[in-house]
């Protein structure tokens, strides 16, 4: 028997519609981050309203002036982009794509791997380079324990949201400004699913299931692919296998840090499936060697 543990399993919560904006620029993100706060602040009145005030106080949380979000909506499980340092004037970005389980009740976490690698690219960057960071929240994901997890169905249907993201990524920061997309566990196969639509210098793939692709090169993109995964990290019991089940394609192929797949392996350390931006691991600095085009320095598995 499947229980699902997913935020979708829940009632709807009450929240605004998003905010009407325009094309961010270089030059409207102040604009579009104050609508979105508003936003957030009546999404946080409506669902305290409600009774849930463990997503009034999130809600709430987002809302803060300090906070940067370039997209959000409240509604159910509740989508949201967060930006980490300043997006305008970056030289490297990276945009994280987050796994099953993630949702406005669990963003916290989530948060806490982009703060992480901001962190991280800020204090390895060469002065004078200027870094950011997108967690980008712009899917319904599935629950670890459900059958859609098992899928690419969700990562088909979010594929287009994340191409249309980057093309309107691209319209802030503009070239030379690289663009890596580092994407966790269910994430990967969204970005997999993308790849070919994406104008991005790197894609990193952590603790993958597979991708839904037997190879690298069947991603079709010019990006350089990387893929890890810590040695503790669950994920690599996972059977590597892409099958039919009573009419669904069940499973994602080829183990993304196998030889056959093809793309550039970098350790991870020890870690486990949730440990890929812990401060001071290997993943972590190999990740912003990454983003910031250090590709030598990379150490590899």
């Amino acid at each position: 028997m499947v229980v699902p543990l997913s935020a979708a399993a829940r009632p709807e919560i009450p929240s605004p519609p998003p905010a009407t904006l325009p094309k961010p620029t270089a030059t409207n993100l102040v604009e579009i981050y104050a609508a979105n706060s508003a936003n957030a602040t009546e999404a946080a009145r409506m669902a305290a309203a409600h009774g849930d005030h463990h997503r009034a106080a999130m809600d709430r949380e987002l809302a803060a002036p300090t906070r940067h979000l370039l997209t959000f909506d409240g509604r159910g499980p509740g989508r949201a982009t967060e930006v980490f340092g300043d997006l305008a004037r970056a030289d490297h970005v990276a945009v994280l794509v987050p796994g099953s389980d993630t949702s406005l009740d669990t963003y916290g976490r989530f948060r806490a791997t982009a703060a992480a690698l901001q962190r991280q690219l800020t204090g390895r960057a060469p002065h004078g380079t200027r870094t950011a960071v997108v967690a980008w929240l712009g899917y319904r994901t599935p629950g670890t324990i459900s059958t859609t997890v098992l899928t690419t169905d969700w990562a088909d249907e979010a594929a287009p949201h994340l191409s249309a993201f980057i093309r309107r990524l691209q319209g802030v920061v503009g070239r030379p400004t690289t663009v890596s997309l580092v994407c966790h566990s269910y994430g990967t196969v969204v970005c997999a699913r993308a790849a070919s639509h994406l104008d991005i210098d790197d894609l990193a793939l952590v603790g993958s299931p597979g991708t839904g692709a037997d190879t690298a090169a069947a991603l079709h993109t010019p990006a350089r692919i990387w893929a890890a995964r810590g040695t503790d990290d669950w994920v690599g019991e996972v059977p590597h296998v892409r099958t039919d089940l009573f009419g669904v394609t069940v499973g994602f192929g080829t183990d993304p840090v196998s030889p056959a797949f093809g793309a550039h392996v970098f350790a991870a350390g020890e870690g486990g499936h949730s440990d890929y931006f812990s401060p001071g691991s290997v993943s972590l600095t190999n990740l912003a060697r990454i983003v910031l085009g250090d590709t030598t320095e990379v150490t590899r598995a």
